[in-house]
């Protein structure tokens, strides 16, 4: 996801960070190094060193930092984001266990009920137009229990949906 505009406050002590699809808000607290009010902010841009997919900022004393948009989303936590990270977490769970059990990767794919290329798609960490369930499929099959545990973020209360 692509920059497209960013501003920073310094009497709110936040950047103003813009997408094509949205306005995050990020604060000076999660940098480094952080500005203060003897070395304040002195400019931000957009990086193109990172594809317009970070920016950078200076303080007056030279110092300097970027900020990626991985790190916004994150912060934010923005739903699509949130969702390919989960994604990405079940991958490479997933590639841990086949590396651990004794089935071959045919047997795992006759087991899903899926062709190879479709096995290899779940298998790639980038693929982010793969589902959840495809992986909660494969994970089984694998023979890993899995729990789905929902915790509010505020009261940390959590309740365990499913355990299979």
């Amino acid at each position: 996801m692509k920059i497209t505009n960013v501003e920073y406050n310094n009497r709110k002590k936040i950047f103003s960070v813009a997408t094509a699809k949205s306005v995050f808000s990020y604060p000076f607290a999660k940098l480094d190094p952080l500005p203060t009010k003897t070395n304040p902010l002195d400019s931000v841009w957009i990086d193109e060193d990172f594809g317009e997919e970070a920016f950078s900022y200076k303080l007056e004393d030279n110092n300097s930092g970027t900020v990626h948009i991985d790190h916004i989303l994150e912060y934010n936590r923005d739903p699509n984001y949130m969702t390919e990270l989960l994604l990405y977490k079940l991958t490479i769970e997933a590639k841990k266990h086949v590396d651990n059990i004794p089935l071959s990767k045919r047997e795992i794919i006759r087991r899903l009920g899926t062709s190879p290329s479709q096995y290899y798609r779940l298998m790639d960490q980038t693929n982010v137009t793969k589902s959840i369930n495809k992986m909660l499929n494969l994970l089984q099959v694998l023979g890993c229990e899995i729990d789905v545990v929902i915790r509010d973020r505020d009261t940390k209360s959590e309740s365990t949906l499913v355990s299979v």
